[in-house]
């Protein structure tokens, strides 16, 4: 039952902009399954859903973990708010943010848990990624272009 409305869950989050639990609720109704609001909170809970903004300024459910399993839906979101630029310099990425928010781009960079990244340096509006190669390098920059480049 638990598996079942969950994976019910987890289908209505992916096809609609779900902005509460009882608006879930409705939904997991809808589709054969009855659940109180402490049911559906632990349900949550256990899938790590989390709110994300959307283009009208609402709020909707999310999974977390992005399609690789690697960058919180939630860090892609500071990333994508807070990054003005990325350069690539070899084995250092150089990422530029709006002023007092590179600790914050920089936590979502480390979230990547990417074994090619060393570390990072931030300060207030710039963060050093150390990068193993070039390769590597090149593979962040990237990865972070595609995060902001759907502003």
């Amino acid at each position: 039952m638990k598996n079942g409305r969950q994976k019910q869950i987890l289908a209505i989050i992916a096809t609609h902009d779900v902005e509460t639990q009882e608006e879930l609720i409705v939904r997991l109704k809808a589709g054969g399954f009855k659940a109180t609001q402490a049911t559906v909170s632990r349900d949550i809970r256990d899938l790590k859903l989390i709110k994300i903004a959307t283009d009208n300024g609402h709020y909707k459910y999310a999974q977390s973990m992005n399609e690789d399993g690697k960058v919180n839906a939630k860090y892609d979101n500071v990333l994508r708010e807070t990054v003005v630029s990325v350069r690539n310099a070899g084995t250092l990425v150089v990422i530029k943010t709006y002023t007092g928010m590179a600790m914050a781009a920089a936590t979502a960079v480390d979230a990547m848990q990417m074994n090619c990244i060393l570390g990072t340096i931030a300060g207030d509006d710039t963060i050093f990624v150390a990068v193993t190669d070039e390769v590597a390098g090149e593979l962040i920059e990237q990865k972070i272009q595609n995060v902001i480049k759907n502003r």
